[in-house]
């Protein structure tokens, strides 16, 4: 799989190339074995078109709540097609229904049910409510043994887990006050809050981590 296209809706995230095969790992071993992985914040679309053919016979279901990813995915989607890709949802985790949930006739429900959620690069690029909205969307959605997974930058017991994370918070925070690294005690105790217990923190490439809970 190369990262070349000529289609220009097409967006390019460089980060994805050197995370995707450490986070690949992590989710073939933790993931249940089968049903939809609801993918929120899916940005480019990058990580959906390497994930979603590799992690079958899983389904995964990408989605954003900016237009423009959601029509980079669809790009991305036509250069990389899977059977085992969804076509994006616009979808914001700060939402208090989210389109994957029960309507009147059913027909927005995913098939198969959704089995974990997977949010990589988010909750320190947007603000706390949305990671809010996240614990409480995958309160409402997975099912008991249901995996939601996180990816990113986590300050502990107070502390940045590397200088390059600290430049990068103060970063964040200029750019949007609203932003910035999170405390992992913080998203744990959210999680707490929805029924989500942590079952492991696992450290990534370039201090990063990968933090996994399962729904109760």
């Amino acid at each position: 799989m190369t990262d070349q296209t000529n289609n220009h809706a097409c967006r390019h995230a460089p980060a994805t190339a050197r995370n995707r095969e450490p986070i690949l790992q992590v989710l073939q071993r933790v993931l249940p074995d089968t049903g939809t992985v609801l993918e929120l914040a899916s940005g480019t679309g990058e990580h959906a078109i390497f994930l979603a053919p590799r992690l079958q016979p899983r389904i995964w279901q990408p989605s954003d709540p900016n237009p423009e990813m959601v029509a980079s995915i669809a790009a991305w989607q036509q250069e990389w097609p899977s059977k085992q890709l969804r076509s994006p949802l616009q979808l914001d985790a700060r939402d208090p229904v989210w389109p994957v949930e029960i309507v009147s006739d059913g027909s927005n429900l995913p098939e198969p049910p959704i089995s974990a959620i997977a949010c990589i690069n988010m909750i320190h690029i947007a603000p706390w409510s949305a990671c809010l909205g996240l614990m409480a969307g995958a309160g409402r959605i997975l099912p008991a043994g249901g995996i939601l997974y996180l990816y990113g930058p986590y300050q502990q017991s107070g502390q940045h887990t590397a200088p390059s994370n600290e430049f990068f918070d103060e970063t964040l925070r200029s750019q949007n006050p609203e932003w910035g690294v999170r405390h992992l005690e913080d998203v744990v105790a959210a999680a707490n809050a929805q029924n989500l217990t942590l079952l492991e923190t696992v450290p990534m490439p370039a201090n990063n981590f990968s933090v996994i809970f399962q729904h109760l």
